[in-house]
């Protein structure tokens, strides 16, 4: 891989940054191409089905293999990745999709095991494994043998890990899958904390959609190596048709004098609502309220439906939603 040049205005401005990103094995082409501009301390969601080359994607930039020498170029951390391999690991952590501890050892021996392994002095790498201890609120089972953990605690402690080197930017690999909706939510709350107080920049794999809608400033959609799109999640949502307000009414003559108004004929007289295509911004927004106001027509309330992500992720990925994972409710109302 081709080193940036050290001019480049995006680099020291990243956290990660990448361009033309390839990874093939033999003449199966697993990464065509991609690009990525990711902000320090930001989370960055990558989502995509099986086979879509998330691990791959995260696997070149945490240095675990390295991408087709003749494509792309990236920095992490500020640190050519192809050139400065060994700063790159210094500066990043990674949580893999299972979690990597010695059953065998307490919680407490597994945080000064990965201390040893980072060099650090006997008294820092206790005190910081007590740290993270309290900090993921492990410090009742310190002394317990991680094999009696619960997924939700192993899941904690294989985070905590990843921490006792404060790493700058980590790596999660679908952190929370196989987790039930509390200990998923506990993990997001860690997650939010480790970029609200630390400043830490997190690039998340997920197969939860709505993990993704949660967390990430930016979402990127992955499929058949190549990033279909990114943006904010209202961003990708706008993207797709679909999206309407709905009027509720006190009565039939409000009704349809705001049909009227509108020249529309999808209303319902059994529930008073009417519904008017959108794209949920503030402008379309304001344009159906100047117009009830000017015509004097009041609505007893009103609510705006977007596309949810799950209609963006099966719609750029060409799937159906039968069998699609978890995700939101499929209408999501503002």
């Amino acid at each position: 891989m081709a080193a940036l040049n050290p001019s480049s205005t995006t680099a020291p401005a990243s956290a990660i940054s990448a361009t033309g990103l390839r990874k093939s094995y033999g003449d199966k082409l697993v990464l065509d191409g991609i690009d990525l501009h990711i902000p320090a301390g930001t989370v960055f969601a990558l989502l995509g089905p099986n086979g879509a080359g998330k691990t791959t994607t995260v696997q070149i930039l945490s240095t675990l293999i390295p991408a087709d020498a003749d494509a792309g170029e990236a920095y992490v951390a500020g640190h050519d990745l192809a050139r400065q391999p060994d700063a790159v690991r210094a500066a990043i952590g990674v949580t893999g999709q299972f979690a990597a501890l010695d059953n065998l050892l307490t919680a407490e021996e597994n945080l000064l095991l990965m201390a040893d392994l980072l060099h650090l002095a006997r008294r820092e790498g206790r005190r910081r494994s007590a740290e993270l201890l309290r900090r993921f609120e492990l410090t009742e089972a310190a002394k317990k043998p991680v094999a009696t953990f619960s997924g939700g605690m192993r899941r904690k402690l294989d985070l905590a890990m990843t921490l006792v080197g404060k790493p700058r930017i980590i790596f999660l690999d679908e952190p929370t899958t196989g987790l039930d909706p509390r200990s998923r939510r506990t993990m997001w709350e860690i997650i939010r904390s480790l970029v609200a107080e630390d400043g830490t920049t997190i690039f998340l794999t997920t197969q939860y959609l709505e993990e993704a809608d949660q967390l990430a400033d930016r979402i990127a959609v992955l499929d058949h190596g190549k990033l279909v799109a990114e943006g904010t999640a209202e961003e990708l949502k706008r993207l797709i048709p679909g999206g309407h307000i709905r009027l509720r009414f006190a009565d039939t003559d409000g009704l349809e004098s705001a049909a009227a108004l509108f020249g529309s004929t999808s209303y319902d007289t059994d529930s008073l609502t009417l519904h008017l295509p959108s794209d949920g911004g503030i402008p379309a927004l304001r344009a159906v309220l100047d117009g009830l106001d000017r015509a004097s027509v009041k609505a007893e309330g009103l609510t705006v439906h977007t596309p949810d992500l799950d209609d963006v992720f099966l719609t750029l990925t060409g799937q159906t939603r039968t069998g699609a994972a978890a995700g939101l409710p499929k209408e999501n109302a503002r």
